[in-house]
């Protein structure tokens, strides 16, 4: 009995359905060898690729997981599943099991219906809490540093900030919000001057980034890294290049120095020091004075740290990454042994138009502010005004940067007569759209209760979610609300895969294609669905369980916005 609640109250995942079905329809090695009739010591197909979780409207109206019969074949003669195990996949129990309703072979392989109605209840009268989190809690420290933001000698102006550069303090900001989520500590590098137009800048996009008194220096720190890469055995000196010397200084180090700089065996560091994946060409560096500031920034940023696991991801755009690697392997030439990592964007291109990041935003903005003003007239001005389409401006921006795998190119339509668009099913202003509709929903609702019409939500409890038949009822709570637990998860996942050396690649994208994925099916649901039905005592039932999945819906949506630093609009 204890067992069966557990089960009850473990969230349902799709991982762990896909693991158990894989497990049910394999049997035990030898069980599945003894089925394959002859056919010898075959390899067998991955447990994950033997089932397929469905997401297209039009196969999920008959069927919800499907193993397809070419996995079929390799498993059993003729893709012939036996009766006893067509019994444990379908009596399948587990935790984090969706529960199954029926199944069959057909011609495309063996499909899978889930008991809608228990999952419905599953999620939604048991609190959606669980499906809005990552499903485990990591520790651990990451850095995020951001060399786009580092001062070359001089500190950045968002007039010289490019649309490359912008991209990868997007990134970094977002990524800082996702590992955060996971549970890990997170840094932000470099820290800026808070009296900077930079800071400024960035705080108009929502992005908090950490700064310092204007009179702040970082000049102790520096000094100590010039001296240490002064005396640095991978130092070069005079013509044997690249010969280990230990030591130095005095008159013979000053001559040097003037006479071609201080320069240290960059590709020496990384074969030494095992760092993997670098860039074989990188040969020897000459230190300057801004690169110095660099590593000072890093070193402070890393300074206070406790966390034993501690990882540094230097977040640069594809033309920076060749120099970002030499920042890299002198600091590490300095003695910082912090595990370093790079996550690199592709360009981004304007065709017809050069634009500087604060210009774009000047853009974006103006475009916002008439297309609200085409739509609501009179109405837009005053603070409230100005702080939607704040948000509106950072969302658009936001979704154009973000929404594309962070390795490919972005190309942006910055043409002046092109306006931001509230209806299309793009980006940024249509996911906030359809977060604000939702408001609005329970606004309405809220009103028709201090009228009498309705009265409060009961319970999940106490409803009968059989009442919710239309599918895209059951497209909203398969697609998002369950797999979102696990869409949260990925980022922490791909910084712990080792191997493949100094670049590592994040589905960055993933959150902003989720939420216009989710934006189209809930806007083609809301305006086919009449949400708020007839106060009439027989309808309720199918109201309130309508309502529930709504309600978790909205709270799904401010989780991924969170994610996003975009804080959701009421109404608009």
């Amino acid at each position: 009995m204890a067992m069966e609640n557990m089960e009850e109250l473990s969230p349902l995942r799709i991982t762990a359905t896909v693991r158990a079905l894989s497990s049910a329809l394999r049997g035990k090695r030898e069980h599945v060898h003894g089925s394959g009739r002859g056919k010898g010591d075959r390899t067998f197909p991955e447990p994950e690729k033997l089932w397929f979780k469905e997401s297209s409207a039009k196969n999920l109206r008959n069927r919800d997981f499907l193993s397809p019969s070419t996995m079929l074949n390799t498993l059993y003669a003729d893709g012939q599943v036996p009766p006893a195990v067509m019994s444990r996949v379908l009596s399948l129990r587990g935790s984090g099991v969706l529960p199954v309703a029926g199944g069959e072979v057909m011609g495309e392989g063996l499909r899978l219906r889930v008991d809608r109605v228990a999952a419905f209840r599953a999620v939604l009268a048991g609190g959606t809490t669980e499906y809005l989190k990552p499903s485990s809690q990591r520790e651990g420290c990451v850095v995020l540093n951001c060399p786009a933001l580092h001062p070359k000698p001089n500190p950045p102006a968002p007039d010289t900030l490019s649309l490359g550069q912008l991209r990868t303090v997007l990134l970094a900001d977002h990524m800082g919000a996702m590992l955060r989520r996971q549970g890990f500590e997170v840094y932000f590098c470099p820290t800026l001057p808070e009296d900077s137009d930079v800071a400024a800048f960035l705080r108009a996009l929502g992005i908090d980034w950490p700064t310092a008194q204007a009179n702040w220096t970082n000049d102790e720190r520096e000094e100590k890294i010039q001296k240490v890469l002064e005396n640095s055995p991978y130092r070069e000196r005079g013509t044997g290049s690249g010969r280990r010397s230990s030591g130095g200084g005095g008159r013979k180090a000053v001559e040097e120095e003037n006479e071609g700089g201080l320069r240290i065996n960059l590709k020496q560091v990384f074969q030494e020091e095992g760092m993997l994946g670098y860039d074989p060409t990188l040969g020897t560096c000459k230190v300057h004075r801004d690169g110095v500031s660099h590593l000072a920034q890093l070193d402070l940023s890393t300074a206070d740290i406790t966390a034993t696991m501690v990882t540094v991801l230097h977040v640069t755009s594809c033309q920076d990454e060749f120099r970002q690697q030499q920042m890299a392997v002198l600091w590490r030439a300095s003695g910082a042994a912090h595990s370093q990592r790079h996550l690199v964007c592709g360009p981004v291109k304007t065709p017809g138009s050069h634009l500087t990041a604060a210009q774009y935003l000047q853009l974006r903005k103006g475009q916002m502010k008439e297309a609200s003003e085409m739509k609501y007239g009179d109405k837009v001005e005053g603070q409230t005004w100005d702080d939607i389409i704040k948000v509106m401006t950072s969302a658009t921006i936001r979704f154009e940067l973000l929404s594309t795998v962070h390795t490919s190119p972005v190309t942006l339509d910055v043409q002046r007569e092109g306006g931001v668009s509230t209806k299309g099913p793009r980006g940024g202003v249509f996911v906030m759209y359809n977060c604000a509709r939702l408001h609005t929903l329970f606004d309405s609702y809220e009103r028709g209760v201090e009228k009498g019409l309705y009265p409060e939500i009961p319970d999940g409890s106490q409803l009968d979610f059989s009442a919710l038949k239309e599918e895209g009822e059951w497209l909203l709570l398969f697609n998002y609300l369950i797999p979102f637990s696990e869409l949260l998860d990925q980022s922490g996942q791909a910084l712990d895969c080792e191997g493949g050396g100094a670049r590592v690649n994040i589905k960055t994208e993933q959150i902003c294609k989720f939420l216009v994925s989710l934006s189209k099916d809930f806007s083609s649901y809301y305006n086919r669905v009449h949400v708020l039905g007839e106060p009439l005592p027989h309808l309720f039932n199918q109201m309130f369980c309508r309502l529930h999945l709504l309600r978790a819906l909205r709270e799904l949506y401010h989780s991924a916005l969170e994610t996003l630093n975009l804080p959701p609009i009421r109404q608009l």
